[in-house]
């Protein structure tokens, strides 16, 4: 790339203190998940905080064209529930500036090994203090289930909350190792979104899995200090637990691609092809394909090229 594109994504010198090791990377490889240093400052995540009140108070800079048909999008009428919403980087400019900061988009390139990473989605999340609301609790899962129509099998996601988080809140829980794992099997139902699937299901799946592959099953609460960020393995198993707080457990779930994912044509054993969300968004390629590379909704974070 030319040195005007590189300068874009240069990091200070302080920032530059802030990627991960050699030894930081060699733990993400080995146990699927990684706790970064403190990648945003204070002013930044309280920014974070406002910025999603405003949101669910009525503002947008600006809205999707058209609904996908999977879209997660509270709305004040469903109540106090778990509140999952979508392309919060496409729609709230200043929540979106902040998750553009190159560093964080440097450390992921860093743990995935990547010359380039891209933005895949976004989802600002609120746990409401609630400590027997059903809808906080998240069963096991692994990303890479959602995304049969990516090619990539080193995307990641960087767990952004707004504040301190702990076990408490109902933090994000890792389930060590898993992402080495290899499947009893693959099976028409695991492109299906946890929310459409039954909780028992899950936990039977994830205990089935790590039967299959001769270990225990090590799940880890992550403690998250404000301004640091948990990433995990498009494989890794994770879930988290109900907010028995007293305040509500603030977050954004940012998945990120690395350059060289592109689209597939992914079908279920009868022929019922997978699609993403975005898929109704992005423009084409000239192959007719969706375009995970569209600056529009899923632009670059960092790039060494």
């Amino acid at each position: 790339m030319t040195v005007q594109h590189s300068a874009l994504f240069a990091l200070t010198e302080e920032e530059q203190h802030l990627l991960p090791s050699d030894d930081d990377v060699a733990f993400y490889l080995e146990h699927g998940w990684y706790l970064s240093k403190k990648l945003f400052t204070d002013e930044e995540t309280d920014l974070l905080e406002s910025a999603s009140e405003r949101f669910y108070a009525g503002h947008r800079d600006r809205t999707l064209p058209v609904r996908p048909p999977k879209l997660a999008y509270w709305e004040p009428e469903h109540g106090d529930v778990q509140r999952h919403n979508d392309y919060i980087h496409y729609e709230d400019d200043t929540i979106g500036r902040i998750l553009h900061k190159p560093l964080l988009g440097a450390v992921a390139a860093r743990l995935a090994a990547a010359e380039e990473i891209r933005v895949f989605q976004s989802t600002l999340i609120f746990k409401p203090p609630v400590a027997g609301e059903q809808s906080n609790i998240v069963p096991w899962h692994f990303d890479r289930h959602y995304w049969s129509t990516c090619t990539s099998e080193r995307m990641l996601t960087a767990f952004i909350p707004f504040h301190d988080c702990g076990e408490e809140m109902g933090t994000i829980t890792m389930v060590d190792g898993s992402h080495r794992w290899q499947e009893t099997a693959e099976n028409d139902a695991t492109s299906l979104h946890f929310a459409e699937r039954d909780r028992s299901e899950l936990e039977v799946m994830l205990e089935e899995n790590a039967h299959h592959n001769g270990v225990e099953v090590n799940k880890i609460p992550v403690h998250i200090p404000k301004g640091h960020v948990n990433f995990h393995h498009c494989r890794t198993y994770h879930g988290s637990g109900a907010n028995v707080s007293d305040r509500p457990r603030r977050a954004i779930s940012f998945h990120l691609q690395d350059g060289d994912n592109r689209y597939r044509d992914f079908r279920r054993s009868d022929g019922t092809p997978v699609a993403y969300n975005h898929d109704v968004l992005v423009r084409k390629t000239a192959e007719g394909t969706p375009d995970y590379s569209d600056p529009e909704y899923l632009p670059v974070l960092w790039s060494s090229r």
